[in-house]
């Protein structure tokens, strides 16, 4: 079972920051998972949140203001860390470790995502990351845009535990999926990975940082765990339950 670390190791940095990034690697990861959106000028951002109030306490809708604007936040004071910004995916891909596994979450809820699904898997083709990218979302419409645009990128559909599970998982699922499936960790059982797996799918569950439940999950068969404290997380499962 390999480690993702969540938005970086976002419980000792700012989420989804360089400084993150580079704490996932210190503490360990074998990758990390991040999300993906389009701001106001175009470029391809690493940022969770639609608006800024929570990550730097401004009012900004990120679709809406460019880059340039955006840059200037300090999306790390108000999570208790240092300063830090948010960074552009390119930025993040070449600061990575040749040998990590990128999660790119694609982060829309409407139907136009602007074109984000395009400038993703044209970055991803760029960069010749192709074997070691899982595309994911919680959105079908992206990951349907991505199977247009670049059918060889690995995709994983996010399952949204506050929606019907069997739509999702047995209906949505294999029209989207290429490689994986991404259920909260709450919602995975040995029958359903088992059936998953059968079917030629990876399953990487979120948010996950108890080291029992964990094992419980590597007992499964889970092939991503993703956590906020990927460090951690490695020491726990080194201990034998």
């Amino acid at each position: 079972m390999l480690l993702l670390a969540h938005r970086g190791a976002s419980a000792d940095a700012p989420e989804n920051t360089l400084e993150a990034f580079a704490e996932a690697a210190r503490q360990g990861a074998d990758g990390v998972e991040l999300d993906a959106m389009v701001c106001g000028s175009g470029e391809v951002v690493v940022c969770h949140d639609e608006r800024l109030e929570r990550l730097a306490r401004l009012p900004w809708e990120v679709r809406t203001t460019p880059w340039w604007k955006l840059r200037q936040a300090d999306v790390g004071t108000p999570l208790g860390f240092a300063p830090a910004r948010i960074p552009l995916l390119e930025e993040v891909l070449d600061a990575l470790p040749p040998q990590f596994i990128i999660n790119i979450e694609l982060k829309c809820e409407r139907f136009d995502d602007d074109g984000l699904a395009q400038k993703v898997a044209d970055l991803v083709r760029r960069r010749g990351l192709s074997e070691r990218v899982v595309i994911s979302s919680f959105n079908p419409m992206c990951l349907f845009r991505l199977l247009a645009a670049a059918p060889e990128l690995r995709r994983g559909y996010l399952i949204d535990p506050d929606r019907r599970w069997s739509v999702q998982a047995y209906a949505v699922s294999p029209l989207v999926s290429s490689h994986s499936v991404h259920p909260y960790h709450g919602d995975c059982t040995p029958e359903r990975i088992s059936a998953w797996r059968a079917a030629g799918l990876r399953v990487a569950t979120w948010t996950v940082d108890d080291a029992t439940r964990a094992r419980e999950l590597e007992r499964m068969g889970v092939s991503y765990l993703i956590t906020n404290r990927p460090g951690a997380m490695r020491e726990s499962l080194r201990v034998v339950a």
